[in-house]
C-alpha cells in the first residue's frame, strides 16, 4: 500500500527519536547498574526495551506504506551525569516525543491513514506512561531526598 511521502517522513522522524531514546535509556541502564542501582537500572533497561518496540512497530509501518525506513539517523543524546540529571534529559525526550507523536496523529488523520493513526496512538499511550515513570521518580527524590532515594534503588 502506498502512503502518503509526508506522513512517511514523519515517520521516519519519530524512527529518529526512538532510535536515540534506546540508546539514551540503554546508556543511563548500564550507567545506574555500574553504580548498583539495580531497580534504576532495570527501570531503565525496560524503557529502552520498550522503545526498541516503538521503533519496530515504525519500521514495520514503514515498509508496509512502501516506504524505505532510516535507521542511521540519531538525534543529539542527553546523558546525565548523575540520576536526576539522567531522569531530566529522560523527561525532554519523552516530552519532545509526545508533542511529536500528537503532531503526527494529526498528520495520519489529515492524510486518512486511520490504520497508522491508530498505531501512534498506542504508542503515544505508552510515551504517557513513561512521563508518569520519571516524574514519579522526580517526586520520590523531591519528598525523599536524593540519598535516601537512592539508597531505594541498591
Amino acid at each position: 500500500m502506498k502512503g502518503d511521502p509526508g506522513l512517511i517522513d514523519t515517520l521516519n522522524s519519530l524512527l529518529a527519536d526512538e532510535l536515540t531514546a534506546i540508546n539514551q535509556y540503554m546508556v543511563h541502564a548500564e550507567m545506574c547498574e555500574g553504580w548498583g542501582y539495580d531497580k534504576l537500572y532495570d527501570s531503565f533497561k525496560k524503557r529502552s526495551i520498550d522503545e526498541m518496540k516503538h521503533a519496530e512497530t515504525l519500521i514495520e509501518r514503514i515498509v508496509f506504506l512502501e516506504g524505505n525506513p532510516t535507521v542511521s539517523e540519531l538525534r543529539k543524546f542527553s546523558i546525565g551525569a548523575d540520576v536526576p540529571g539522567q531522569l531530566k534529559g529522560d523527561l525532554g525526550l519523552e516530552m519532545h516525543g509526545i508533542k511529536t507523536y500528537n503532531a503526527a496523529i494529526k498528520q495520519a488523520g489529515d492524510v486518512n491513514d486511520f490504520a497508522t493513526r491508530e498505531i501512534l496512538e498506542t504508542i503515544l499511550r505508552q510515551e504517557d506512561e513513561h512521563v508518569d515513570e520519571i516524574e514519579e521518580l522526580q517526586d520520590q527524590i523531591e519528598q525523599m531526598g536524593l540519598q535516601i532515594f537512592l539508597s531505594t534503588q541498591l
